[in-house]
């Protein structure tokens, strides 16, 4: 079944609140020093992004974003390199940190991935294997049996209720990625339906339970 985290997390077992998600002084006993890869795919839900991968750098995590070229197009990688302080990966033949083939060191050294948000075309390309792009490029080189790969789906909800959706929401589900969302409402294609993005304070928890924080 797909992971669909809701809006109250005051009623988990734990009693912490959205707001204890978003505090970075919360957050460090969860995310410090932990190297966390961010990818994000094209779709309106990347400015929430924002706000994930600030929360997670304020907590001493080493964030390192790579976004698909429709990603830049919302929102500017300049953005998320002052945010995590790091270089923003937007294409497979950048070699920035790195000698060796960029995309192997990037993945050998994360504790946890979320390509966050995952549209229909990404999610597709991940369960079919194919490496377009610099996201799925880096996900192909991770070792998936000590690195959880979390998933956040946005689309509207005739995109998420496609058949050909449905079949690679299995499919990811059957390879061992962990589906955060999406959740039901308003949307920016002025639909009401599921396939909006989880909330970044979902996502972040999300990303603390794969650590198994």
């Amino acid at each position: 079944m797909t992971n669909n985290p809701t809006k109250d997390h005051g009623n988990t077992p734990d009693c912490t609140s959205d707001q204890d998600w978003l505090d970075p002084v919360f957050l460090r006993t969860h995310f410090e020093n932990k190297s966390i890869l961010i990818g994000i795919s094209g779709g309106i839900a990347v400015y929430k992004v924002c706000t994930i991968v600030s929360r997670l750098a304020q907590a001493g995590a080493q964030v390192t974003v790579a976004m698909t070229p429709a990603a830049t197009k919302f929102v500017n990688p300049i953005t998320f390199q002052a945010l995590s302080g790091k270089p923003v990966y937007t294409s497979s033949w950048e070699h920035v940190e790195s000698k060796d083939p960029q995309h192997i060191s990037l993945a050998d050294r994360c504790d946890a991935a979320m390509v966050v948000p995952c549209t229909m075309n990404t999610l597709a390309n991940l369960v079919n294997g194919q490496t377009n792009d610099v996201v799925t490029l880096i996900l192909s080189a991770v070792v998936r049996e000590k690195v959880p790969v979390l998933l956040a789906p946005a689309m509207n909800d005739a995109m998420w209720n496609q058949p050909s959706t449905q079949r690679n929401v299995k499919l990811a589900e059957e390879d061992g990625f962990t589906l955060v969302g999406p959740g039901h409402g308003w949307q920016a294609c002025r639909h009401t339906g599921t396939g909006r993005m989880s909330e970044p304070e979902s996502c972040i928890q999300a990303i603390a339970q794969a650590l198994g924080s």
